[in-house]
């Protein structure tokens, strides 16, 4: 589908070409993908540039057939003894098209298993040339990456915008072999070792007799553990913050987690910190408007970040570094590195850009992109090696053996998502799934048969060499003095955040807390938030019917880290979604030039009528995207009002879905105002729809409501409004 200028994408279209009402019977070849859609590159199983088109790799020929490639007469019929006769044993087609299908799922993931990717390129800013000597990183050099988000608690079928941790993997195939960032949208993580990741993960998945909730953090296994497991703390109070319901994938920050160390071209080496930084800025959602976005579109991030690619609005993140000396503690300013329970303010450690990624291409096939993408922390270049934290450790273990059982053997590394575009020599023979097609004799070193080769790299030749650090002690299950302070960050979390920011994660541990079955484990859990604030403690406290206990620990005199808040900062507007409601009677000149306005700034209008088609069919054709049926405020970053736009033709009986409010005006109209304005969003009208706002119960003179004037003027001041994300003047803190 097109603007009704017929250049600008509106995303949402299926296919790559508009189909026909009837069904096609002219044989022709498959259509391309749409423009917005590439696959992985072409390189052999071995990493050996192919020069092919993609497409090589996508079905061809006009005609089905077999996998084997004989052309098929017919699919709809099974072979029979005659028409009403019992099924053939000898029907080949009817035996792989079944066995096939019975085949087509793969196990999925246990923790981020719900996930969305798209690919993209990385540009070094070559600012990371002194602290590491990786190739990518260089000045200009561009990298092919794909990256994939995702929940951590949901299966692949639950909801989008549950309360959780984002995964945010990249995998950059550089040309010096493939480097993954698999971190999250958060920068610390509920356990200090990898050997309690087990015990998180099974107490914040559904419950084991009944599989429920789903995708869910709000019941007693997961509050059981974290209450009585207080390293957990930190990472808890991040996920019950706004970081825990981000709007998109699009302004959601990504954080490496763990400490890494850098290594330079002399061999030094340094400690830090991966930042992925938004260029549109960190945004949530409001805990209502996550609720009805789950009901009304389970796949909104998905969908929002196909449809941004779609549309031109590429979403980009600066991957930058907080930097560290690496000195024998691997400690800085007092805060252990080492703990991946605990952050570094930005404020005493600013993050220094390295470079840029953009997302410009959605895959072409979910299954063979997004779900066979394999991540490992161990997929690492020359100038980037790890740390001691336990966490990272465990997790260089796990990640492999994990895609050996999803995989279905040892060979992922060559499905085409996974592929390397370094030259690979392995020795690594057979095995389910080969596809490399192997030559030689002696798949060994050292060898005189193949001449020698395989030969070893030295550092002249960019090997890969891990630091050579000392390592020493005695052999202890135990953990660093240093790691048993699980709640002074928490609350350096809490002394940064704005008042409206607070009253949220009140209402997350009052609303989680109070899903709660067993009385021990929502008073444990307000011990837990005694240590962490007063104020924080006594409102869920007051929310639960419940006393507030006395901490039972002095509180830490933290200094708070503006950086952590979400609020307060103007971003730009690329890829915003304007709803423009509009009805026959419209202002449809002012609904053009709004139209219009909207493209030019890099957002995305759709406009929303009592029914389908167009407006204005006898001039200059206003094409309607969405409905009064189909709309939902969720979908929107700001709402227009071109005028009054009357009742659509289906709003009666069980078809409306609120009764009330002023002759004339359609029910879904009046809550879709009314929902944008509980959310903080902005709200503009002219030509006559004050009266609408009214009916909706929207105050005229709100904090974010603009009122009359041309068309294009309150565009203007609703762009102004929208570089805050959110109104939030109306989001008064409670008393």
């Amino acid at each position: 589908m097109t603007d009704d200028r017929g250049t600008q994408p509106i995303p949402g279209a299926p296919g790559s070409a508009p189909p026909s009402v009837e069904e096609p019977v002219q044989p022709r070849e498959p259509l391309p993908p749409k423009p917005d859609q590439t696959g992985p590159e072409t390189v052999s199983p071995t990493g050996q540039p192919t020069g092919a088109d993609p497409a090589r790799n996508a079905q061809s020929g006009a005609y089905l057939t077999t996998a084997q490639g004989a052309r098929l007469y017919d699919t709809d019929h099974s072979l029979k003894a005659g028409p009403r006769g019992p099924v053939l044993l000898q029907d080949h087609h009817l035996r792989e098209k079944i066995t096939h299908f019975d085949h087509e799922r793969i196990p999925e993931r246990v923790v981020h298993a719900r996930g969305a990717a798209a690919h993209g390129v990385f540009r070094g800013y070559g600012t990371a040339a002194k602290v590491s000597k990786a190739a990518f990183l260089a000045k200009d050099v561009e990298t092919p990456v794909f990256v994939r988000f995702s929940t951590v608690l949901g299966s692949r079928g639950s909801a989008d915008t549950v309360r959780d941790t984002r995964g945010f993997a990249t995998k950059f195939y550089t040309e010096e072999g493939v480097f993954d960032l698999v971190g999250n949208n958060m920068p610390v993580f509920f356990i200090q070792d990898a050997i309690k990741f087990p015990d998180i993960i099974h107490a914040g998945k559904p419950h084991p007799d009944r599989e429920i909730p789903q995708a869910q953090s709000a019941h007693d296994t997961f509050w059981d553990f974290v209450t009585l497991h207080t390293e957990a703390t930190h990472h808890t109070l991040w996920n019950m913050s706004d970081r825990g319901i981000p709007r998109s994938y699009r302004m959601m920050e990504g954080f490496g987690v763990h400490t890494f160390r850098l290594v330079d071209a002399e061999g030094g080496t340094t400690l830090v910190k991966f930042h992925w930084k938004p260029k549109l800025g960190v945004h949530s959602q409001v805990w209502e408007e996550a609720q009805i976005t789950g009901g009304v579109d389970p796949d909104f991030h998905r969908r929002d970040l196909a449809d941004a690619i779609e549309a031109g609005a590429f979403p980009q993140w600066e991957l930058g570094i907080q930097t560290f000396p690496d000195n024998p503690e691997q400690t800085f300013r007092g805060i252990d590195l080492l703990d991946p329970t605990k952050i570094v303010p930005e404020e005493i450690a600013p993050v220094q850009p390295i470079g840029l990624m953009t997302l410009n291409a959605n895959p072409s096939n979910f299954f063979a992109e997004t779900e066979q993408v394999a991540f490992h922390l161990g997929n690492m270049v020359p100038g980037i090696d790890v740390t001691n934290d336990p966490l990272l450790q465990g997790r260089l273990f796990s990640y492999v053996d994990t895609q050996l059982t999803r995989l279905g053997g040892p060979n992922f590394p060559q499905l085409p998502i996974n592929r390397t575009h370094a030259p690979v020599n392995d020795m690594l023979r057979d095995g389910m799934h080969q596809t490399a097609v192997h030559r030689g004799v002696a798949p060994y070193r050292p060898n005189s048969l193949d001449g020698g080769c395989p030969f070893h790299a030295g550092a002249d030749t960019r090997a890969f060499i891990e630091v050579p650090a000392e390592v020493e002690g005695r052999k202890v299950r135990e953990a660093p003095e240093s790691f048993d302070d699980h709640f002074s960050q928490p609350r350096l979390f809490w002394l940064s955040m704005s008042p409206v920011e607070r009253e949220h994660i009140i209402g997350a541990y009052t609303f989680e807390l109070g899903k709660c079955y067993e009385q021990a484990v929502k008073e444990r859990g307000l011990k837990v938030l005694a240590r962490i604030d007063g104020e924080l403690c006594r409102k869920v406290a007051a929310g639960l019917g419940l006393p507030v206990p006395e901490p039972d620990g002095p509180l830490a005199d933290p200094e708070p880290s503006p950086a952590l808040s979400q609020v307060g900062s103007v971003w730009p507007v690329d890829g915003r979604i304007i709803g423009i409601v509009a009805g026959r009677d419209a202002d449809l000149d002012g609904v053009r030039a709004v139209r219009t306005a909207v493209l030019e700034a890099g957002m995305v209008p759709l406009v929303i009528a009592p029914a389908g088609g167009v407006l204005d069919a006898d001039g200059e054709p206003v094409t309607v995207q969405r409905t009064f049926a189909t709309a939902r405020s969720v979908e929107f970053d700001a709402v227009l009002l071109a005028g009054a736009p009357g009742s659509g033709a289906d709003v009666a009986g069980a078809r409306g879905t609120r009764s009330g409010g002023e002759p004339g005006a359609d029910p879904r109209v009046l809550v879709l105002l009314d929902e944008a304005y509980r959310h903080g969003k902005a709200i503009g009208s002219w030509a006559g729809g004050e009266p609408v706002l009214a009916a909706a119960g929207v105050p005229g003179d709100a904090p974010g409501v603009v009122n009359g004037g041309t068309a294009t003027g309150v565009l203007e001041e609703i762009t102004r409004l929208l570089g805050e994300h959110r109104v939030w003047d109306r989001f008064p803190a409670a008393s």
